[in-house]
């Protein structure tokens, strides 16, 4: 996870984006902001769909669960779009 929060710092000051912009944007505080590029909170899901929407980029550009899945993780991306699809959860248009 700390590759995570790397990355976010990076592609944020590349867009020259301040963290208070982006504590802003989610509707958290900057220290918040702060502990998850620093790694002091585990990413989830809701918010790396956040960060990415805000610094407009795909959430895979940030950081990529593939290591963990081994190789079939395109597989289990696929398997649990279906059960997002089948039981009405929302699933972002970028990966439809």
């Amino acid at each position: 996870m700390k590759i995570c929060g790397q990355n976010i710092r990076k592609i944020r000051r590349s867009k020259d984006f301040t963290q208070e912009y982006m504590a802003f944007e989610m509707g958290i505080s900057q220290k918040a902001y702060s502990d998850i590029e620093n790694s002091k909170v585990k990413i989830n899901l809701e918010i790396l769909t956040k960060i990415s929407n805000i610094l407009e980029i795909k959430p895979s550009e940030i950081c990529s669960i593939s290591h963990k899945c081994g190789n079939d993780y395109e597989e289990k991306f696929h398997d649990l779009l279906d059960y997002m699809k089948k039981n009405n959860v929302s699933i972002p248009e970028e990966y439809l």
